[in-house]
């Protein structure tokens, strides 16, 4: 099966540990095709970002049902959603910061205009 280069990278995982791992160790977690190779991976990076990829590791994630009715009696799963992350630590000097994008220019603008004393007017 042949993907495109925007198939490949489906989206970044937005979680406490990933923004963590961005964070410290300047990883990326991004949720990508489950028949993507890490190769494939590297290859959409530099296309998509113009980044290069030091380490690429992945994960294949099972469906679990959360702690619930469907859990407790072993009910039929409706059906198994697999996905797949992968870990990418990028080349020394080289960022791509997905996490502080689009929250850092909505929290300048609101602190810049709004002030406490004219929230009650």
């Amino acid at each position: 099966m042949e993907l495109n280069i925007h198939e490949v990278i489906r989206g970044p995982i937005i979680s406490d540990k990933a923004q963590k791992l961005n964070r410290t160790l300047k990883q990326l977690v991004l949720e990508v095709h489950t028949s993507a190779t890490k190769p494939m991976i590297r290859q959409a990076l530099k296309k998509l970002f113009n980044v290069d990829a030091e380490t690429v590791r992945t994960v294949v994630r099972k469906y679990r049902p959360s702690t619930g009715v469907a859990r407790r009696r072993r009910v039929a799963r409706p059906s198994i959603k697999r996905f797949k992350l992968a870990y990418i630590t990028l080349e020394e000097g080289q960022a791509l910061n997905l996490f502080e994008q689009a929250g850092a220019a909505a929290v300048e603008e609101n602190g810049k205009g709004d002030s406490a004393g004219s929230a009650g007017e």
